[in-house]
Order: C-alpha cells, then sequence, then structure tokens
C-alpha cells in the first residue's frame, strides 16, 4: 500500500536543490523526447512496472522510460519543480492524498486522455488530474497454524476470548481508527466522518492484547512471516509476499481498506504531450493484468480481469467480490482532519 502513511515529506529547500540538477530537455529528430522520466515507488514498485509498463511502452514508442524514486508524498519537491521550471520527473505516482494537495496547488498537468482506457476506469479511481493505477488494501492477516477459528471482521479481531492470540497493529492513525470503528460496531458506509471519540475509546479496549505496533511494511511481513504474531492489520501486499514465501496465513477481505494510487504528470514538463501517452498506454486493461503478474496490489481498470487468470484473480485488491465488502479510504477527510487525529494518536500512544 502505495499507501498514505508510508510516504515523509522532503524540505522544499532541499528539493529546490535538486531540482536545479535536473538534466536538460533531448528530443529525437522528430520533435518526440527520447525519454521520459517517471517517479514510482522504488523496490518492488520498479520491477513490476518495469515489465508491465516502461519497456512495453518503449518498444511501442520508441521513447525509453526511466524510473525514480522518491521519499514518500513528494509534494514539496514536485513545488519546488514547477517553481523552478525544472523537472526531475514528468509522470509521478502519487496517492490521492498527495494528488489533492498538489492540485489546490496548481502543479498538476490535466490529463485530457478521454476516450482512452482512462474512461473505463470506476469514478473513484480518477480525477481530471489523476489515472488509478493499483489499489492497495488494508486486510486482516492471521497464522492458520495458530489461529484455529478463522476470524471474519474487525470485530472479531478485538474479541480476544474467542480468538485468542497475539496481535499487531499498524503505528499510525490512518487505517487504524477506520479498524476501530468497525471493530465496535460502525459499518462501512458510515465511518466517515470518523468519530475519533469512539474510536480511541475502542482502541483503548484492545491496547492489553496488542504486542506489536509496526510502523513499515517490511516490518509488518517479518512479524507475520517469523510467527511473532498470529493475526495483524496489513497492507495485502506485504501479507501475500508472506503466503508467497510458504507460510500459513490468510486473509480476511471482509471490511478491507482500499486506497488508490496512480498517474500525475507535473505541471510545465516539456515533455507533457509524452507524458500523456503514457499514462494512456498504462491505462489499458492489457498492461494492468501484465502488472497483476507482479505485484498483488490490484489493477485499477477492472477490464483487466478479462486478462487474468482467474486463480490470480483471488489475491488481487479489486477482485470485485473484496470491492463489494470494501471500505475506500477517504481522502477528502484525511486532507482536513490529518494533522489532528496524528497528534492526537501519538499522545494516546505515550500514555
Amino acid at each position: 500500500m502505495q499507501k498514505i502513511d508510508r510516504r515523509g515529506f522532503l524540505t522544499l529547500a532541499g528539493a529546490a536543490l535538486a531540482a536545479s540538477a535536473a538534466p536538460a530537455f533531448s528530443a529525437t529528430s522528430s520533435g518526440r523526447p527520447d525519454s521520459i522520466t517517471v517517479r514510482d515507488a522504488g523496490g518492488s514498485y520498479v520491477d513490476a512496472f518495469r515489465e508491465a509498463f516502461y519497456l512495453p511502452f518503449e518498444a511501442k514508442t520508441g521513447i525509453k522510460v526511466v524510473p525514480a524514486a522518491s521519499a514518500p508524498e513528494p509534494t514539496a519537491q514536485i513545488k519546488a519543480m514547477v517553481e523552478a521550471k525544472s523537472y526531475l520527473w514528468d509522470v509521478a505516482l502519487l496517492s490521492l492524498a498527495a494528488h489533492d494537495q498538489c492540485v489546490k496547488s496548481d502543479l498538476l498537468e490535466p490529463l485530457n486522455i478521454g476516450g482512452s482506457a482512462y474512461d473505463d476506469l470506476p469514478p473513484e479511481y480518477r480525477r481530471p488530474h489523476f489515472a488509478g493505477v493499483d489499489v492497495y488494501t488494508t486486510v486482516l492477516a492471521y497464522r492458520a497454524d495458530k489461529v484455529k477459528r478463522a476470524p471474519q471482521s474487525w470485530q472479531d479481531f478485538w474479541n480476544v476470548n474467542d480468538f485468542p492470540g497475539r496481535r499487531a497493529l499498524r503505528n499510525f492513525p490512518f487505517d487504524t481508527v477506520e479498524i476501530a470503528l468497525m471493530a465496535d460496531g460502525v459499518p462501512t458506509g458510515k465511518v466517515y466522518p470518523c468519530d475519533l471519540d469512539r474510536s480511541f475509546a475502542s482502541l483503548n479496549r484492545i491496547r492489553p492484547a496488542v504486542n506489536a505496533w509496526w510502523t513499515a511494511g517490511a516490518q509488518s511481513t517479518q512479524l507475520l512471516q517469523t510467527g511473532e504474531v498470529d493475526m495483524i492489520a496489513i497492507w495485502n501486499g506485504a501479507a501475500q509476499r508472506t503466503i508467497d514465501a510458504g507460510a500459513p496465513v490468510k486473509l480476511v477481505w471482509n471490511q478491507n481498506i482500499a486506497g488508490v494510487e496512480g498517474w500525475c504528470i507535473v505541471r510545465g514538463t516539456p515533455k507533457a504531450q509524452a507524458a500523456r501517452e503514457f499514462v494512456a498506454f498504462a491505462m489499458q486493461p492489457q498492461q494492468q493484468a501484465l502488472l497483476a503478474k507482479y505485484m498483488s496490489y490490484g489493477p485499477a481498470n477492472p477490464k483487466a480481469y478479462e486478462h487474468i487468470d482467474p486463480k490470480r484473480a483471488q489475491v488481487l485488491s479489486t477482485n470485485p467480490d473484496y470491492r463489494k465488502v470494501a471500505l475506500m479510504i477517504d481522502n477528502d477527510y484525511w486532507v482536513t482532519h490529518k494533522d489532528k487525529t496524528i497528534e492526537q494518536f501519538n499522545a494516546w500512544r505515550m500514555r
């Protein structure tokens, strides 16, 4: 999940310094650029995106895609590029929350790719400046070798008497606040706006049973893989890695919490038209189906499932059956309430 919390912010000064070192524009004799630079999340994303998007796009257009990683949620870095008119990236993979911040500051180009596979995206996965590419979810995962009665909901996770075992939650309010409300009986359709008093009261009840509070996806994977905990709130991709490694882990998709990441074009880039070609290409169902071979964060385009093996579809977060029981992250809520809630959550953890 590239996910909301996974990202920190670079300082504007540092970003401006980096932007000043951006390479000059280079084009072919036809006037098209030799390459575009795409900011992604690094790590396993690079390998998956290379196979699904970067290499096929180069083969089709002759335009090389150069991947670039950065600190999470790089809104300050994008701001520095736009203000300096010096571009490290042409396209950036962003969460909806980061996109919202960039749009408010007029830092993104309109995509203007209507009529392409962009139109196939569900409304919650697209905006005029944003085209969803993958969807990550937070799920309840448990060790089937330790948890004898399979939990079915966050209420079961909170039920330490009927579902004993070592537990782990995320050491951050995003997802954790929503999970606590659903555990207290709030239906998914009424989670937002979050009743923080009710959420923290619910967290108070489960707190004595929480053995670990994780801060990074790799840590959550290790906790589950090694059996340090028996059940955990975890990003589906992190949990799937333990399954792929042979761990006896099962996922509960009921009440999964879903967020989307997508392509945005940095405002003012001289390679905007080539960037639009890339985004439109990456929306095609065949390319998004190819992405599903390499990562379990599901493709945003529902038509991709026409090209995905049914067995593989069972581990993907955008499987239609899982979307029906998902809570979609309300980015508008978190943009408004993020700072206050983080402060309140950190104070609660210190008690």
